[in-house]
Formats: C-alpha cells, sequence, structure tokens
C-alpha cells in the first residue's frame, strides 16, 4: 500500500493571489485619500463662506441695514471665527476678479460690497448697495482652482 503524505499550507499560487488582491486594496485608497481630502477641505471653505454670508446679514440687521467696512467690523459676528479660511478682504464693487492661478489665495476670502455673484464667479458684477458677494477659491483637481461665489 503506497500511502502518500499530505502537506498543509499554501501554495505559492494562494500567496501571490492575496498579495495581490491586497496591493490592489491599498492603491484604491492611496487613490483616492488626496481627493477626499481635497473634498473635505473645500466642503469646510464653502461652510465658512456661508459664514460669511450670514455675519454680513447679522451685522446688516444690528447696525440699521449699512454694511460693514471691514473685517474687524464683521469679525464679533462670526461665531468664534472660520475653520479654514482667513478672514475677509473687502473689496469695493468692479475692483477685479479673485486669481484662480494663485495657490496663495487658497485660504482667503473676499467680501465685494455692492456686487453679485456672476456666472463668471471669479468677477462679480455691481449690484445694489445692500448686496455683497463673498468670494473663496476651492481646488478643483491639484495645482487647479475654482473660485466659490454666494451672494449676501
Amino acid at each position: 500500500m503506497n500511502v502518500q503524505k499530505q502537506d498543509k499550507g499554501f501554495t505559492i499560487i494562494e500567496v501571490v493571489l492575496v498579495l495581490a488582491i491586497a496591493a490592489l486594496i491599498f492603491l484604491m485608497i492611496f487613490v483616492a485619500l488626496p481627493a477626499l481630502q481635497r473634498n473635505q477641505a473645500n466642503g469646510a471653505r464653502k461652510g465658512d463662506v456661508g459664514v460669511i454670508v450670514s455675519a454680513l446679514g447679522t451685522y446688516r440687521t444690528n447696525s440699521r441695514g449699512a454694511a460693514p467696512a471691514t473685517a474687524a467690523d464683521l469679525e464679533k459676528y462670526l461665531d468664534g471665527g472660520l475653520a479654514r479660511l482667513e478672514l475677509p478682504e473687502f473689496r469695493a464693487s468692479g475692483s477685479g476678479a479673485v486669481n484662480t492661478d494663485d495657490a496663495s489665495e487658497l485660504d482667503k476670502s473676499y467680501v465685494y460690497l455692492k456686487s453679485q455673484c456672476t456666472d463668471d464667479q471669479a468677477l462679480p458684477k455691481p449690484a445694489g448697495s445692500r448686496q455683497q458677494a463673498v468670494i473663496a477659491l476651492i481646488e478643483i483637481t491639484s495645482g487647479k482652482y475654482e473660485a466659490y461665489c454666494q451672494n449676501s
């Protein structure tokens, strides 16, 4: 009688297959992680623009319709500050577009007095004395930015 002894364990093919599947999973995570971080940061920036718009409305309500002249006037209405953006820079209507090619503009926000958003989000158009446009940059892809505008 000839009895074959069968060893227990994994074959080389099984080990390589498991390693290949693990490598694919890590690759998918490595590729998706920057996009997830970018989307989270953009969400915070958009939320901060909303906070600024709300603070502008509260300021106007408390000051009989007058618009704030500087970021310092608006600061106490920002409810503890902004998550990602610096205090906004105030600009007059028609004072020029936000530079969407400059990464240093990414965490800045701009309040355009007497302006409203247009199809070209980076350049608001003149409007009534009670309107403001708040603009911040968001990152579309690595190194590419777009203006995000919200009316107040």
